[in-house]
């Protein structure tokens, strides 16, 4: 790690119902997103390494928990099937978005004003001594509480 890395703060996050079902978070994003781009459930499946069965489950019990869909479906024929994002779940998908990027703007602002100047990017080890060099070349005892975070 270079002297100069910053570090930055990572949370998940997702919307539970009361009985602490998962209706939507990162997953389920990715899920309609990739249908939105690819236009079928299946292809969207081949494109996330999962299983139809999989990527329809999740979309179903989220569907149930909102109580309305989340996709238009077109049954097969000559021109194949596909899906399509209805109202709702392209404002979920924006709105997700706007929330998860607002998290880490906010968890890092925080991180950098209460813990980021406690961060000791690669911290040297006296080799006479064993203990942590840390900022300005001061020494710090390994067990001591004010000791580099890692």
């Amino acid at each position: 790690m270079m002297e100069n890395s910053k570090f930055y703060t990572r949370s998940k996050i997702w919307l539970e119902d009361s009985q602490g079902n998962v209706v939507f978070g990162l997953g389920r994003y990715r899920i309609l997103n990739e249908i939105k781009h690819q236009g079928s459930l299946n292809a969207a499946a081949k494109k996330l390494k999962m299983g139809y069965r999989a990527i329809w489950a999740r979309i179903h019990a989220t569907e149930e928990r909102l109580g309305q869909s989340l996709l238009v479906k077109k049954v097969g024929g000559t021109s194949g099937g596909g899906s399509q994002l209805t109202p709702l779940a392209e404002d979920l998908l924006k709105r997700f978005d706007k929330i998860r990027i607002n998290i880490e703007q906010k968890t890092d602002l925080l991180f950098e004003e209460d813990l980021g100047s406690h961060m000791v990017i690669n911290p040297k080890k006296d080799s006479k001594t064993g203990k942590l060099c840390g900022k300005g070349n001061q020494e710090e005892d390994i067990d001591s509480p004010n000791r580099a975070l890692l």
